[in-house]
């Protein structure tokens, strides 16, 4: 079976019998002879299972479980199962054992058979118990904790050791999903979580507190530059990461925002240890995103003399992709239907014109060449077109853009500009490019 078991008991021949008994059956037995040397033993070492004798001088097993729980707790080890071991045949002795939090209880002198099984017994359930609670305290996507989890253990660490609590936030990740669907977004999520778990050591934590949003507590980090660091490193592995996987040409402006406070210089309570994180976090994205910021208690003076004006432009900014992304806005389908009809409903509303069309593009080169050229075409139309202008893959080989405020008479200009575009890639040849128009137009008032 290959289990590890350790035996305490002060008796040598009941060592002796115990260490037999379940060597014949494959299991690995270290033999301890008080409370003492099982306490400094965990120290350095981690059995499957502990067979502990109530009866014992100096401290008993009940002591030295109580103990060993405790030590457990402080030091964030799992709990190793017990079970307790007697010669005493009272029930009372028993039931306080179980009371106590001991996995079984067995009596001496050991059948073989039921000694074997109920150890056996013992460990599986521990795993099996220990299995689903990490299951349920772990996110699926990622593989870290959870914020349930997560929030837990960094408030212990907190108030137990120095170090910085950062949380990350994806820049422009919305646009992801907008743009490449959900799939690409849960690729994006998974590659960060790669890259974070590379710049982490053993007794860092991590855990997904929502969306694109992560919270990390780094245990004796307490300089800045430690942070700056590892700010820097974080952005350009994420930019690279998604470079391969959407393409050097996704125009996305992705990166890594991060708000870090210091326990216990700011605070050693984690509550108000994150709100310290969120509230530097806040300062980075109304600074260009792409970096991190250190908590400054001035940061909330300022947040209290706020009045409507500055708050009007902070909601501004939380709404609003402060990235540099240039040129029209690609859409996935729900981001386009959305768009689509708020400018049907503003043109209706107070008049105007716009206009749609259908691009369609068609080649005989194989369909990795082919797939090459329709992103190549699809960054065309988002470089050429207008700030204004959306634009949507609405099949592999199908892109519809909508022109709003642009009369049909400017039409042709437009599409000579993309045409003209595509020609300098140098696949003008090689592609068949399609496309028809369908003009809007609204007298104002029209519902």
């Amino acid at each position: 079976m290959g289990y590890w078991i350790v035996a305490v008991d002060d008796e040598p021949l009941s060592l002796k019998n115990a260490k037999e008994q379940l060597n014949k059956k494959g299991m690995r037995v270290s033999c301890l002879r008080s409370g003492e040397e099982l306490l400094a033993f965990m120290e350095k070492n981690s059995p499957d299972l502990i067979l502990l004798d109530i009866l014992m001088p100096e401290m008993d097993g009940f002591e030295t479980y109580k103990k060993l729980r405790i030590y457990e707790e402080q030091t964030e080890k799992s709990q190793t199962p017990v079970i307790f071991v007697t010669g005493e045949n009272g029930s009372e002795t028993e039931r306080r054992g179980l009371k106590a939090g001991a996995s079984d209880f067995i009596h001496k002198p050991f059948d073989a058979d039921v000694l074997v099984n109920r150890i056996t017994n013992t460990i599986d359930n521990s795993r099996t118990i220990e299995n689903l609670t990490e299951e349920a305290s772990l996110d699926k996507l990622t593989g870290f904790l959870n914020k349930g989890s997560g929030s837990e253990k960094v408030s212990s660490l907190c108030q137990n050791r120095p170090g910085a609590l950062l949380i990350f936030d994806l820049d422009s990740f919305k646009l992801v999903n907008d743009i490449y669907g959900h799939d690409m977004g849960d690729r994006v999520l998974v590659a960060f979580s790669e890259i974070v778990r590379h710049n982490i050591r053993s007794e860092d934590v991590v855990c997904r507190i929502g969306g694109d949003e992560f919270m990390a507590f780094f245990v004796d980090v307490t300089q800045e530059d430690a942070v700056a660091a590892l700010s820097q490193r974080l952005n350009e592995q994420i930019i690279r990461e998604t470079d391969l996987l959407m393409g050097s040409g996704h125009g996305i402006p992705i990166g890594l925002s991060i708000g870090c406070t210091f326990a216990p210089a700011h605070a050693d309570e984690y509550q108000i240890l994150f709100q310290y994180a969120d509230s530097a976090l806040y300062t980075v994205k109304q600074n260009g995103k792409h970096g991190y910021a250190i908590y400054d208690p001035g940061f909330a003076e300022s947040d209290e003399q706020y009045g409507l004006d500055q708050e009007i432009a902070r909601a501004i900014q939380i709404v609003s992709e402060r990235g540099e992304g240039k040129g029209a806005l690609i859409l996935g389908q729900e981001g386009f239907s959305w768009n689509y009809r708020f400018i049907i409903r503003f043109l209706k509303r107070y008049g105007g014109h716009a206009n749609r069309i259908l691009f369609r593009i068609s080649s005989d080169d194989d369909s990795v060449v082919f797939s090459e050229m329709i992103l190549q075409f699809g960054n065309v139309l988002k470089n050429t077109l207008r700030k204004s202008d959306i634009i949507f893959q609405y099949r592999p080989n199908d892109f519809l853009v909508v022109l709003p405020l642009l009369s049909p008479d400017d039409t042709p200009s437009v599409i000579d500009r993309i045409m003209k575009a595509w020609s300098e890639q140098g696949y003008d040849n090689r592609v068949n490019i399609e496309y028809v128009t369908s003009p809007i137009a609204f007298e104002k008032g029209v519902r």
